[in-house]
């Protein structure tokens, strides 16, 4: 049984499955790449009149909107091609042989601490609003991150950024003078 939880973005629906979706982690599709993924079930999905971004993780899937859509439309929809996916199939949509491994440059003590807290006080947080947060680089003081699924482009995610991210990078972590978005 599929549920839906709003999102701290209007334009984002979190869908919840008992079963699991991700067995690989957390992964972003967008539209403006849909000639490039392989995967059968995004690709419907993406095809779907509004549909900008999914965030597909263990147990969720967050859908992005255009404003030419409404939920109301589009919501049965994406309920119905997930239900659809997982009566006549027995896997996960993305399972262990899709995912390439992540390549992080320079991984060291700092960075090693950095993704830690985001893996285990950030990460988690944002996940319960539909998103993700993806460690990118550490430099000069300044960790850039990128913010996905229902986090992009949400009205509030610059606020969550400083206030929430930055100030908790900077309390475990002394070397952080700020934390930067990914454009």
């Amino acid at each position: 049984m599929i549920q839906t939880e709003i999102t701290p973005n209007p334009d984002s629906i979190k869908f919840l499955s008992e079963k699991i979706l991700s067995a690989v982690g957390t992964e972003e599709f967008r539209k403006e790449n849909e000639s490039e993924i392989k995967i059968p079930f995004i690709k419907e999905l993406l095809s779907f009149k509004g549909v900008e971004l999914i965030l597909l993780s263990e147990k969720f899937l967050s859908v992005k909107k255009t404003n030419e859509v409404s939920w109301n439309e589009l919501k049965p929809m994406i309920i119905s091609h997930l239900n659809d996916y997982l009566e006549k199939n027995n896997r996960p949509i993305l399972s262990k042989s899709k995912k390439e491994p992540i390549d992080i440059n320079n991984k060291n003590e700092i960075v090693n601490k950095i993704i830690d807290v985001l893996d285990t006080k950030i990460r988690p947080a944002v996940a319960r609003d539909g998103g993700d947060i993806k460690f990118k680089s550490f430099e000069n003081g300044i960790v850039t991150v990128e913010l996905q699924g229902s986090c992009s482009g949400c009205p509030s995610s610059l606020m969550t950024l400083k206030q929430g991210v930055q100030n908790l990078l900077k309390h475990y972590v002394k070397e952080v003078n700020s934390v930067e978005a990914k454009q």
